[in-house]
């Protein structure tokens, strides 16, 4: 029997396993994906080897690519951008690791307490959550984007609104500032030069601005894994978590099966309580089941998958609430046009934010061509200027909002990339019982059971939420016209699953949540879940990965004590030791 079996290798799951492993924990790791081992002899930075949802190498699908991709019914115009295998989304994710805003807790008082979800916050306070966020912060670790014109371009843009500089971590007010990332700072030659003969490790270490993070990172190249400069959990966590005997004293390294798809969670009456025992699952090349057992388990398999796995096992729902409540930041794009050069999509992915605390904030985003094609012409409100009255919103920019495409397309893509500002909308959402995953009522499976539906209504949301996507719409039209864009283009895009958080979320009332503060589940003793699904909300609109690790952290020394007897250990004044053996900090120098 295991001591604990954690569900997942994406961005909560590894986390807990470092951390478990640390304190010699007996740590298996399923992830049903593949392990990159090598990414620079696997991976290219072809957009479409990458990122196709059916066939590429980040898609939600087994290791062997010839086989299909993993199913979802979307009964909506909506697109689920997942990854499946060893670092899970955070593979392509820009690094981003902005803090919650404190209004989303519950000892939150300040003046604009109202103008949150104020039925949904988290069960304790952001003090307490503070030290598991700076132990991140220093693990990860975290600090001020490297920059470049376009990022330099966007801030223009905010001075022209008036809104002043953030200077500390957490944010209290609107204000801009450059992202706070886990993207190693270019040295030596990288950020230097574009000569790719110049851009080999160790005479270049960290970000090389490529400006292919979407497609994943591998480089410098010859750089070891560790150094790769985005810190994805593949980079991060999970060479912390296999080798916890090198860094940790007394520590165990974890044990990590791949092509391993979790098909059943396993619980049995304990005392009167029932009691999480173990899982079932499949191997993905020999199609044999397999048993394990151990005293906890930990989910960590997305939004979607834990609770199709929940489902599919037949454990309680009590209250309904498995799979309900799903956020998802309400994403859109706006893109303004320039006449010279602004850098895109150069350097990293996203460097830039402002932020605007109780609505949620906007994020400058450079994306190869593909992947800006893409992200024109997915939207909720038909063709832009094909339709003789408009059927977008009418606001700050060039015409009705609507999908670009056409002679428009061509003429925006040939050549003037470089010339575009793109700017993410990312919305406070409110939590919405009818935004959820259920299982699909379509008659086949997959060769995993039945298949999850993914229900999210972009037309159907809050007052709320949708007042807040219209206001940081036209504020990001208003950043790029201030910047000096000659045109203005808002997209509204139809829900883009990017950001998907809070389908299995915490909560302080049984009647809404299905996990306890602790994230265990209220249901079935013994049984965590440690990804973006156990947020009790939006988080007030700010990239959901440092939080999500932060609360894996905690959920981690949480088990530990009430499972194995454990003391805490990050109140403790050790030092944290990043994957960077250079950098040793502890926590009290951290501060706000």
């Amino acid at each position: 029997m295991r001591d604990v079996i954690v569900v997942g290798a994406g961005a909560g799951g590894p986390v807990v396993a470092k951390e478990l492993a640390a304190k010699g924990l007996d740590v298996l790791v399923l992830e049903a994906g593949p392990r990159h081992a090598d990414p620079r002899a696997e991976w290219t930075s072809f957009e479409n080897d990458a990122n196709n949802p059916l066939t590429g190498f980040l898609r939600l699908g087994p290791t062997d690519r010839t086989r299909p991709a993993w199913f979802r019914e979307l009964p909506q115009n909506s697109f689920v951008w997942q990854v499946s295998g060893v670092g899970g989304t955070t593979q392509h994710f820009y690094g981003n690791y902005p803090r919650p805003y404190p209004g989303v807790f519950d000892d939150y008082t300040g003046p604009d307490a109202a103008a949150y979800d104020i039925q949904h916050r988290f069960p304790f306070g952001f003090r307490e959550l503070l030290p598991y966020l700076e132990w991140v912060e220093a693990t990860a670790p975290v600090a001020t984007a490297a920059m470049g014109h376009k990022e330099q371009t966007f801030f223009r843009g905010c001075e022209s609104l008036g809104l002043p500089v953030q200077t500390t971590k957490t944010t209290r007010e609107a204000s801009y500032r450059p992202q706070q990332n886990a993207v190693l700072q270019p040295h030596g030659t990288a950020g230097r030069s574009a000569d790719t003969d110049l851009l080999h490790y160790p005479r270049a270490t960290g970000c090389t601005f490529c400006g292919y993070c979407f497609q994943g990172c591998m480089r410098p190249v010859g750089a070891p894994r560790n150094q790769y400069a985005k810190r994805s959990t593949d980079n991060s966590y999970v060479p912390m978590a296999l080798t916890a005997d090198a860094w940790a004293r007394g520590g165990k390294p974890s044990t990590l099966i791949t092509d391993a798809y979790v098909t059943r969670i396993h619980a049995e009456t304990r005392n009167g309580k029932l009691t999480a025992s173990g899982v079932t699952w499949k191997d993905n090349t020999t199609e044999t089941e397999h048993r394990e057992d151990a005293r906890v388990v930990v989910l960590a398999g997305g939004c979607v998958e834990n609770p199709r796995l929940w489902l599919n096992s037949g454990l309680p729902n009590p209250n309904d609430w498995v799979g309900r409540g799903v956020t998802d930041h309400f994403l859109d794009w706006v893109v303004g046009v320039f006449d010279d050069p602004v850098g895109n999509p150069k350097g990293v992915g996203s460097a830039a934010r402002a932020d605007f605390p109780s609505k949620g904030g906007l994020e400058n985003v450079g994306v190869p061509p593909a992947l800006h094609a893409f992200a024109m012409n997915f939207s909720d409100s038909g063709i832009h200027g094909h339709y003789a009255n408009g059927r977008g919103p009418v606001g700050p920019w060039d015409g009705p909002a609507g999908r670009l495409t056409g002679p428009m397309l061509k003429d925006l893509m040939s050549g003037r990339l470089e010339n575009l500002l793109s700017v993410v909308v990312l919305t406070d959402d409110d939590v919405q019982p009818e935004n959820r995953v259920v299982r699909s009522g379509l008659p086949l499976g997959d060769e995993h059971g039945p298949v999850p539906k993914v229900q999210m209504w972009g037309r159907k949301r809050t007052r709320r939420t949708l007042e807040n996507r219209e206001f940081l719409a036209r504020r990001a039209a208003e950043v790029i016209r201030g910047a000096g864009a000659k045109r203005v283009y808002r997209i509204d895009w139809a829900p883009l699953l990017l950001h998907i958080q809070s389908s299995m979320r915490m909560g302080g009332s049984e009647r809404d949540s299905v996990l306890d503060s602790d994230a265990q589940s209220r249901a079935v003793r013994g049984l965590y879940i440690a990804d973006t699904s156990a947020l009790a909300n939006a988080l007030g609109g700010p990239n959901p990965t440092l939080t999500t690790q932060a609360l894996a952290t905690r959920t981690a020394e949480k088990i530990f004590a009430e499972h194995f007897g454990g003391d805490p250990w990050v109140y403790a004044d050790n030092p944290v030791v990043s994957t960077d053996p250079r950098i040793t900090v502890r926590l009290g120098q951290l501060g706000l």
